[in-house]
């Protein structure tokens, strides 16, 4: 009979479209993330022609969240989101009803391209840096009143363990927000976005970032993402009472809402 450490050597998930072993895929992401740090803000804008933007934008204002709320931006980056939410969690006429947001992310590289941004902001005030792996939330029950992670799912090796983290460590009614690539919604669009995913997107990382593999392992991990409905489920699995999504532009992208139900005495 086969051991514990011998099964575990045989697990296997998926790096793109490659099959890899367990423990090689997050070593594998990193150096993904490693490469495209420096590049990333201005890979997002070129790759999505600004819309990314107001993808985050929407997520913002879905979000609605009030001065004094703790907030985690997870799979952060550079942390647009979590400065996002800053004008939203502090209240200047009220020192109690001031919020924090924890800009955290598993990626040194790209946390430090955060810092980079909050340091010339000078915003460090009411944000925080932790770097982390979402499979194993460093922090207690029931913390965080909201919860974004933004282009960040897609990467984590184990997904159901990620989502059951982020509820846990959710405040009862607290809401997650899950924004993510998604499938389109029409065929046609469906073909003309694998076309620009396959053949024009590693080149254009190639050219600005030097780094056409990284691209194209991008657009693959896309493509192995639970779809709307999948993922829903996959929430809902975890924990989370009420689970709904909105499709942004033809459902290339989705933006996956959770609620934590109150805890029953």
């Amino acid at each position: 009979m086969p051991t514990d450490s011998e099964n575990s050597k045989k697990k296997e998930t998926h790096f793109g479209f490659k099959d890899v072993a367990w423990e090689q895929k997050q070593g594998l992401v990193n150096q993904v993330f490693d490469s495209v740090a420096k590049n990333y803000d201005l890979m997002n804008d070129l790759m999505s022609g600004g819309l990314h933007r107001l993808w985050k934008r929407f997520v913002i204002d879905l979000a609605q969240a009030k001065p004094g709320d703790q907030i985690l931006d997870l799979a952060g980056g550079t942390g647009d989101l979590a400065q996002a939410f800053l004008p939203q969690i502090i209240n200047p006429n009220h020192s109690n009803k001031t919020g924090q947001v924890v800009l955290a992310d598993i990626n040194i590289h790209m946390l430090k391209e955060g810092q980079k941004r909050l340091d010339t902001k000078g915003l460090f005030q009411n944000i925080s840096l932790c770097q982390l792996n979402a499979e194993s939330l460093p922090f207690p029950d029931d913390y965080f009143d909201v919860i974004t992670m933004g282009f960040g799912l897609r990467n984590v090796r184990d997904k159901n363990l990620a989502l059951q983290e982020l509820c846990r460590v959710l405040k009862p009614t607290g809401k997650v927000f899950i924004l993510e690539f998604s499938k389109p919604t029409q065929p046609i669009f469906s073909k003309i976005y694998d076309f620009y995913s396959f053949k024009i997107l590693p080149k254009i990382g190639k050219l600005v970032a030097k780094d056409e593999n990284s691209y194209q392992y991008l657009a693959e991990s896309i493509r192995k993402h639970p779809d709307q409905i999948q993922l829903k489920n996959h929430m809902l699995e975890a924990g989370f009472c009420q689970v709904n999504f909105h499709n942004l532009t033809g459902g290339i992208v989705a933006v996956h809402v959770g609620e934590k139900g109150e805890k029953k005495s």
